[in-house]
């Protein structure tokens, strides 16, 4: 194939063969991280937005999709982090959810705007093995920034929230 002939679909659907490099069994797609990708025939602009400013993974995806890029000929590319509008878990889809459960990390129960918490209300969150609501919040920071880490009082496992932004 020409590598001028690239539509936005076929670019959209190699850039989501790239997981997310803290959680391999979601893709940047499903993460909502990857925001659009244009390409004129001459330069591949990919906009990504980081899930908070400081995500160590960042230059990761950024050189994940240089190469899956450069896989099929393309050689100009350019990666733009934007930061606004800030990334949410609002984002995530219901799929990329139920992946995480299945990979034993709890999905964000709740949507961004849900200020509950700031009322003194806890989250409940579900233990992603055994589905209790029983469960403890041990660390506000789990195995990265961006999730929790929990234990499950039925079943006595820890495993990780992520955290609802």
């Amino acid at each position: 194939m020409n590598i001028s002939t690239y539509s936005k679909e076929q670019l959209l659907s190699l850039i989501s063969e790239i997981p997310d490099p803290e959680i391999p069994v979601i893709n940047i797609i499903e993460l909502g991280i990857l925001r659009d990708v244009n390409w004129d025939g001459t330069l591949c602009t990919v906009t990504i937005t980081p899930t908070y400013s400081g995500c160590p993974a960042m230059k990761m995806i950024e050189n994940d999709i240089k190469i899956k890029l450069k896989e099929i000929g393309i050689n100009n590319t350019h990666v733009e982090l934007v930061y606004s509008p800030a990334w949410t878990t609002d984002w995530i889809n219901d799929a990329a959810k139920e992946k995480l459960r299945a990979y034993g990390i709890a999905p964000p129960e709740y949507i961004s705007f849900d200020k509950r918490i700031l009322t003194g209300k806890q989250r409940e969150v579900k233990c992603p093995r055994c589905d209790s609501k029983t469960t403890e919040m041990i660390s506000q920071f789990g195995s990265t920034a961006c999730k929790a880490l929990y234990r499950c009082i039925d079943c006595k496992e820890p495993f990780d929230y992520f955290k609802c932004i």
